[in-house]
């Protein structure tokens, strides 16, 4: 009697199916070397068995190399992206095992012809999978197009273009951050009736997919809950920040009554350190992002609130799914929110950003 034991093991295949260990190998990894008639009594022996290979002691003994690309934004040391190159860092730590490298290719945030010619250079380095923080679908469209004509899996961290499906998003819901994040704001305004919202901005471009959809979420909680308030605005130029203090000096001397404003990028302590030096402990400020300097800020008292999206583990999250997909063969979640955490000097110091 050919009873079989709890945990199925290759030989048993190989003896129900009457063939070597060896060809049950190479069908179990889609190698060449076996005849159809041997191939499909393997795979029906699998089939009744409802057999899962060990894919993790398999990639084990493979000993394939992946080589994944990621294409970031420019930033400097300290910025939103360091904390996102940290979480890959530690992924690609995690998985070591499994001969794992990354290259990381940048572009500029505010030129769209950076991106595109940035995007070629991943193309040409053929990666196994790639991460990408995509800007507008124009500009984003060819690079996908090419991943997609050769099956290369794409990662899509920060933003979320729907119209170009990717294998998995890490990311916030952009727009309800956004909508979230006026009736934050709204509660500190009150019944005032202006506040701003302050940009960093180079000929037109905000830089980045995520903010102008927290903007558009902004708006439409601005324009269903409070219509009658004026949404003021200032553009500091992203080329020029020694500017910024001479803008600012101009902004409130044109508008001294407005008390409550808002930044959706990483960069509130542009505007906490202007108020802090200016000492106008009058105004609240909401902002985004746990860079150290925005900390300081919420700190200081020149920002009231900082919505957290935990970057690093959208970093870890992006190079995990990779892995997933590609050396475990596991179904992976495509849609991957991170909370919308908002913190206060009172909260802040608790807040673990991993």
């Amino acid at each position: 009697m050919n009873k079989l034991p709890e945990r199925i093991r290759i030989k048993d295949i190989a003896r129900l199916a009457d063939v070597s260990v060896g060809t049950v190998d190479r069908v179990l990894h889609g190698r060449t070397g076996v005849s159809e008639s041997s191939r499909k009594r393997v795979e029906e022996i699998l089939k009744q068995l409802d057999y899962q290979p060990n894919m993790y002691a398999s990639a084990l003994a493979s000993n394939k190399k992946y080589t994944f690309a990621c294409l970031l934004p420019q930033h400097n040391t300290g910025e939103y992206w360091t904390a996102v190159e940290k979480g890959i860092s530690e992924a690609i730590q995690n998985f070591s095992d499994f001969h794992i490298s990354v290259q990381t290719v940048y572009y500029d945030p505010y030129d769209y012809h950076s991106f595109a010619q940035a995007s070629q250079t991943v193309v040409d380095l053929s990666p196994d999978g790639v991460i990408v923080a995509p800007t507008i679908i124009e500009y984003t469209r060819p690079f996908i197009e090419q991943l997609s004509s050769v099956n290369t899996p794409f990662i899509y961290i920060d933003s979320y273009i729907q119209e170009l499906p990717p294998l998995a998003f890490f990311g916030q819901h952009s727009h309800q951050s956004g909508y979230f994040a006026a009736r934050m704001l709204m509660l500190l305004a009150g019944s005032d009736k202006e506040v701003v919202i302050f940009r960093k901005i180079y000929e037109g471009v905000v830089g980045s997919n995520q903010q102008e959809n927290r903007e558009q979420g902004f708006r439409q909680y601005m324009q269903q809950h409070h219509p009658d308030c004026t949404i003021l605005e200032l553009n500091l130029r992203a080329e020029s920040n020694d500017e910024d203090a001479r803008m600012l000096d101009e902004f409130f001397a044109v508008h001294p009554h407005v008390k409550h404003g808002i930044t959706f990028n990483s960069k509130a302590y542009i505007i906490g350190e202007y108020l802090h030096q200016k000492q106008k402990g009058d105004f609240h400020l909401v902002g985004y992002d746990l860079l150290d300097r925005n900390v300081n800020s919420i700190h200081q008292g020149s920002v009231d609130f900082l919505i957290a999206q935990q970057p690093e583990l959208q970093g870890f999250g992006g190079i995990k799914a990779l892995c997933d997909h590609l050396i475990f063969k596991r179904e992976v979640n495509s849609v991957n929110y991170m909370p919308i955490d908002l913190l206060t000097a009172e909260t802040i110091d608790y807040y673990s950003n991993k």
